[in-house]
């Protein structure tokens, strides 16, 4: 397990900046499918249930000025950065392998 740090900046104002940190690479993955679905929350508040694909979160994440993780390097005992298309990757694969266990 990596400590991940996530860093969103959703407007262009740079007080819109927020962070939060999780124990694993997949728990921040599991936590921007999250930051999604309150967005699709907010602006669907009568809809009982939420559904998305994953070309609408990818969509999201284009629309934010800026979202990137830091990621814990035991080894080297830094925080390396990643950018959004690495992001975007790791949901990919999360997401499918979610979609794997299902069956």
């Amino acid at each position: 397990m990596s400590h991940t740090i996530l860093l969103v900046q959703p407007g262009n104002r740079p007080e819109t900046r927020t962070y939060s940190d999780y124990d694993s690479v997949n728990e921040c993955m599991e936590g921007v499918c999250r930051i999604y679905e309150e967005h699709l929350k907010r602006i669907n508040p009568n809809t009982p249930t939420i559904t998305y694909d994953i070309s609408q979160l990818f969509d999201f994440l284009d629309q934010l000025a800026d979202i990137s993780c830091l990621v814990y390097q035991k080894s080297t005992n830094t925080y390396a950065p990643y950018n959004k298309e690495w992001i975007k990757e790791k949901i990919y694969v999360l997401l499918k392998q979610a979609a794997g266990n299902t069956d």
